[in-house]
């Protein structure tokens, strides 16, 4: 053993020697050093040496008797043989019906990218835009009610920010629904999570906006139920394609169809809820980024409307905060309510109460509106940047959708054949460019694109990476002519 005389503690020596021993340096015999001998060695006392070996005799690393040498305890010696022999081929793990599901259709985790000039990946933040002045603000507060905070609460959410959240829905949304409808969640996903495990069974059906939100699909499939890609269009959801469809459940984003920017208009709201009450099934209504709308008004969304007693409203502040903060919502029908309270209970008890008191003083204070109103203007600066930048760089070898609301726009490369597709990502990719498929986010079968489509968000950049990002995309694109 090593000696550092002066230094080395108890607990230094027991670790030094655990170690060893698992390693099998005493070999065979399993014969220590005595405390005396050892204590000599190594330069300490020997009562700190007794207190090594007590400690490695308490946990069975090794045998002692008075007047004798410590030895290896027998059943370490036996695990050492054992470990020595060759180990048997690992036998595949016992699973679920649902970790068997999940095994073979994982969800697909993509590591953040580090030391791009620009990554257009959807959905992240600029840490400039968080509030941390606020926000440190209203934390500070909310931890100094510790009484009330370091005990359990309700699992539908804090009292206090369900009521605040009940006014800033109505306010800014046009969504009328009581107190006791809301429930707090870690986030929008699970939400959905639990609209899976209390609204799907093995076998039943689902729809899904094709293409979709991947992470929602994989969610409901993971119940053993079977998805019903429905196309979009322009308009969102075709829901001229829901007859003859029976299904439990509908998932949808009509406010700002995610990947491909549609509104569905007042029409289609009507005929999806119509269809949902026809079949008896309950529609997602996943408003994930109402909040950003560049050119008019905030759209109504369904809940809002007449007949959508079937409608669940799914919300979040992971665009508008910050996803690590894990907050979102549900307003579910009454009847649901009890359902949902006993299934986040069992979940995880409830959402994190300071974050809870944070939220609610921002929205009580008018701060978290504040806060929205500079985001929205300056995603709009950075949302006017790409398009002039695209314009500018691509000219007419790119048609841009999707630019009336959210935080990506969608760029079709109309001369680039899909086939292409992967070429152009990893040569952008080595440029220092991140970009993503429209293709990856297809629900059904792979239908034939014409052209290559990219989903480009812009919240997590600042204008001049932008810039930067679009010179080096057409560079790419150039080159794969």
């Amino acid at each position: 053993m090593k000696t550092n005389p002066g230094r080395m503690g108890a607990r230094q020596i027991y670790e030094a020697l655990r170690d060893q021993i698992l390693a099998r340096v005493y070999g065979i015999d399993g014969l220590l050093p005595s405390s005396r001998a050892l204590a000599g060695e190594m330069g300490v006392a020997r009562s700190t040496v007794t207190v090594a070996y007590e400690q490695l005799a308490a946990e069975g690393f090794i045998e002692t008797r008075h007047g004798a040498r410590p030895r290896v305890a027998r059943a370490v010696v036996e695990r050492g043989r054992m470990r020595a022999a060759p180990r048997p081929l690992a036998r595949k793990p016992r699973l679920s019906q649902f970790g068997e599901r999940l095994h073979q259709d994982p969800p697909r985790w993509i590591e953040p990218s580090r030391g791009l000039v620009a990554n257009f990946r959807y959905g992240e933040l600029s840490p400039s835009d968080f509030p941390v002045l606020a926000w440190k603000k209203a934390v500070t507060a909310a931890m100094t009610r510790k009484p009330e905070r370091l005990a359990y609460d309700d699992p539908c959410g804090a009292l206090r920010l369900r009521t605040a959240l009940q006014g800033h829905l109505w306010r800014s949304r046009g969504v009328r629904c009581e107190v006791e409808q809301i429930v707090v969640v870690n986030g929008s996903q699970q939400g959905l999570d639990i609209c899976a495990r209390l609204l799907l069974d093995a076998g039943d059906r689902f729809v899904m906006e094709d293409p979709g939100y991947q992470m929602a699909r994989h969610t409901f499939a993971a119940t053993g139920a079977e998805t019903v890609p429905i196309p979009v269009d322009a308009d969102g959801l075709e829901t001229a394609r829901l007859d003859g469809v029976e299904a439990r459940l509908a998932y949808v984003t009509p406010s700002h169809q995610y990947p491909l920017g549609g509104v569905m208009p007042i029409g289609r709201r009507h005929d999806l809820l119509a269809w949902a009450r026809k079949v008896d099934a309950y529609v997602i209504e996943d408003d994930y980024d109402s909040e950003y709308r560049y050119d008019t008004k905030p759209i109504p969304p369904l809940h809002a409307l007449e007949g959508s007693e079937n409608v669940i409203y799914l919300g979040t502040v992971s665009k508008t905060l910050s996803p690590t903060l894990r907050i979102g919502y549900l307003v579910v029908p009454a009847a649901l309510r009890s359902l949902f309270a006993a299934a986040k209970q069992i979940m995880d008890r409830h959402t994190p109460l300071i974050e809870q008191d944070a939220l609610a003083a921002m929205l009580e204070s008018g701060a978290y509106d504040s806060h929205v109103r500079r985001v929205r203007r300056r995603n709009a600066v950075r949302q006017q940047a790409l398009l002039n930048a695209l314009r500018r760089r691509l000219g007419d070898r790119v048609r841009v959708e999707g630019t009336a609301a959210g935080l990506h726009v969608v760029a079709w490369f109309d001369g680039l054949p899909p086939r292409r597709e992967d070429a152009l990502i990893k040569a952008a990719r080595a440029k220092g460019v991140g970009i993503y498929p429209v293709s990856a986010l297809l629900v059904g079968a792979r239908r034939a694109q014409k052209a290559v489509g990219l989903v480009m968000g812009y919240s997590a950049l600042e204008v001049a990476q932008i810039e930067r990002g679009c010179k080096l995309l057409a560079q790419t694109v150039a080159e794969l002519d």
